[in-house]
């Protein structure tokens, strides 16, 4: 089973939804990461959760 690392990012409610479109695809982009989950509050703000998976490299044994 993969084994995964999240980072939450918090988009204020002024933040228009292409700025923030634009923002979680930089995150994609550069950082390789996906979208996990988005919660949408009442007073306009959003709290998204990017998750990556964690890639372990084996030790070679001579």
């Amino acid at each position: 089973m993969p084994e995964y690392e999240f980072r939450d990012v918090y988009v204020p409610r002024g933040v228009s939804r292409k700025a923030a479109t634009r923002l979680l695809t930089d995150h994609a982009e550069y950082g390789h990461w996906e979208l996990a989950r988005t919660r949408l509050y009442p007073d306009g703000s959003r709290r998204v959760r990017l998750r990556r998976r964690i890639i372990r490299q084996l030790r070679a044994t001579w």
